[in-house]
């Protein structure tokens, strides 16, 4: 079981990469077109773990790969040709570059999910309501997730994940 730390966010252990995956795919079944989901974490903490998972439960056939050197993959659902952009900030220098990397077109695409992996690197970029995930090492495999909802669409998520997820 998880402790619900208040009502708007909670945190996961997770024990592998796979339960990693698997907790993600639980969160890409309730996103929805125009959502933002940013992960920040170390390197190795697992965010590309938690996208694979993300992408797999919403419905992206292909397995989700980092963007670091590209910094945007974009992916679609086979069944409705919905998009999510998966975008990596590692190597970007800060807001001003992310803006010229057009960011915020893929941020306010209401037609496709946007997963930001380094999202402190423009946090300024971003709407106040999104969900924000931190993943944290704890062992060699063990992670710790803390999901943030910011906002009235993202508190339903965050309400509906730790239902499923956890039965709570």
């Amino acid at each position: 079981m998880s402790p619900i730390l208040d009502a708007h966010s909670i945190e996961c252990p997770s024990h592998s990469p796979g339960q990693t995956r698997r907790l993600g795919a639980r969160l890409g079944e309730l996103l929805h077109a125009g959502d933002l989901v940013c992960l920040e974490g170390a390197l190795g903490a697992g965010k590309t773990c938690l996208a694979q998972g993300i992408g797999r439960g919403y419905g992206v056939a292909e397995s989700l790969i980092s963007p670091t050197f590209t910094l945007i993959h974009e992916y679609q659902r086979p069944q409705d040709g919905s998009r999510l952009y998966h975008v990596d900030l590692y190597r970007i220098s800060g807001a001003q570059e992310a803006l010229g990397l057009g960011l915020g077109d893929y941020v306010d695409d209401e037609s496709a999910i946007t997963l930001i992996e380094w999202p402190e690197r423009a946090r300024e970029l971003f709407p106040q309501e999104k969900l924000w995930i931190v993943l944290r090492h704890v062992e060699v495999h063990k992670r710790i997730l803390l999901l943030s909802a910011r906002g009235e669409r993202y508190e339903a998520l965050l309400r509906e994940f730790r239902k499923r997820a956890f039965g709570i």
